[in-house]
């Protein structure tokens, strides 16, 4: 019981000292002080609250001999932690905050689903209940109820509906728990019900997932099925690969995946479509391998049979232009227009940067116009750097025409002026007010 106290006190005392302000730990020693009875053997009666301030009142005997100070209680500053919650723990409250926002299932409307089938049903009258529901909880429901029902077995056309409902639901783990009574049942499945399952599986970013069902359509035991994958299923997978953002690292590292994708799928026999070289040239792009792009734009018609379009050229003039490759945009730039495609935002923005950046800035200015009589608006980026290059290598008074002839043709708004306005300020600072007589 001594030794109890003893402890008790001893990391009540380190608590308090950790947690309390010093100036309340010296008003609280000075109280215990002027009220101290040396008859009592330190009998303090402490009155503390926590949050309610309801005061409530502890009696603690100690010992004259096991402690030689005053024990400074004080009441708390604040019971909770002040750190941050670790990674663990919000992940562990978005699962609970999920699981009690899910919404229950409406028994009035499951029994009228109920109620249109017949006694003896078929997979068409199930499917054609279940595509007619707008509560995909209900669908769900009526896929496990049939299930259980005698002599009845799913086939594509229930598994492809309930699919699609709880994808579009964005119901994943449901989706995911009929996926896996889909490949349980051997020699079922189509095409179309498997890209579908991939499409949504790459809108929840299951990626891995998303190959797992990939593989088991190219599985050997599916030989003799009709759903192995065609060219539908790997632009799906191209699409998903090259979501990832604009991280270039990232991009690399996908990279290799889709050019393992492409490669299995020449070797299958698919023939490549504009889609698919399109997604390896933009690939190629983002991962910074601008050589191995033009690669494929030169074997578009030689080896695939497939001509290129705008959003072929778009990427590879961004990227030639991003690795200051100007010349070779500009070449591949006029080959566009001649072809009669009209060069999208992409493609003029990263142009003009390039001309500008390069000191090439009465090109980049025509450029710029161009771009506009053309229907595509400058970024700010662009602005600011054709600005930017301007005033430093001509007047800053020419830099401020320029922008009001930004403004004058609506190309930046008032928001977009002023800080292109205060730019200019912090680089050269009140010369901009008194050359034009800015206030």
């Amino acid at each position: 019981m001594f030794s109890m106290t003893r402890n008790f006190f001893k990391y009540r005392t380190s608590y308090f000292r950790r947690n309390i302000p010093s100036e309340t730990i010296l008003s609280t020693l000075s109280f215990c002080h002027k009220f101290h009875d040396p008859d009592e053997k330190y009998l303090l009666k402490i009155v503390f609250s926590h949050h309610t301030h309801k005061f409530y009142r502890t009696s603690f005997q100690i010992n004259s001999s096991c402690t030689q100070f005053p024990v400074p209680f004080a009441s708390f500053s604040s019971p909770y932690s002040t750190k941050a919650p670790s990674r663990s723990y919000r992940r562990r409250a978005r699962n609970r905050l999920l699981k009690s926002s899910k919404p229950t299932l409406d028994q009035a409307q499951f029994q009228l689903a109920l109620s249109q089938l017949p006694p003896r049903f078929t997979t068409e009258e199930l499917c054609t209940v279940i595509a007619r529901q707008d509560n995909p909880l209900v669908c769900l429901e009526l896929f496990h109820w049939a299930s259980q029902q005698p002599r009845f077995r799913h086939d594509v056309s229930t598994f492809h509906v309930t699919i699609k409902k709880l994808g579009t639901a964005k119901m994943f783990q449901e989706m995911d728990d009929i996926v896996n009574q889909l490949i349980a049942v051997p020699l079922i499945g189509s095409e179309a019900l498997f890209n579908t399952v991939i499409y949504y599986f790459t809108q929840a970013r299951k990626l891995t997932r998303a190959v797992n069902v990939f593989k088991h359509m190219k599985s050997k035991r599916n030989l003799i099925c009709c759903y192995r994958p065609s060219i539908r299923t790997y632009n799906i997978l191209f699409a998903a690969f090259l979501g990832r953002g604009s991280n270039s690292y990232i991009n690399h590292v996908y990279m290799e995946t889709i050019r393992c994708l492409f490669r299995q799928m020449v070797n299958d026999g698919i023939k490549p479509d504009i889609f698919s070289l399109n997604s390896m040239i933009k690939g190629y792009v983002l991962s910074l391998h601008v050589n191995d792009a033009l690669r494929i734009f030169h074997q578009m018609g030689v080896v695939y049979d497939c001509q290129p379009n705008a959003f072929t050229y778009d990427y590879l003039i961004h990227g030639l232009c991003a690795q200051g490759r100007t010349n070779n945009a500009k070449e591949l730039f006029n080959e566009m227009k001649t072809k009669g495609f009209v060069p999208g935002s992409k493609s003029y923005n990263s142009l003009v940067n390039s001309l500008a950046l390069g000191g090439e800035i009465g090109e980049a200015v025509n450029y710029l116009w161009e771009m506009t009589d053309k229907q595509r608006s400058p970024d700010f980026i662009t602005c600011r750097t054709v600005l930017d290059e301007i005033c430093r290598q001509r007047t800053i008074q020419e830099g401020m025409g320029f922008l009001q002839e930004l403004q004058e043709n609506d190309l930046v708004d008032g928001h977009a002026y002023r800080k292109l306005l205060y730019v200019l300020e912090d680089d050269y600072g009140n010369s901009v007010s008194r050359n034009n007589g800015i206030e």
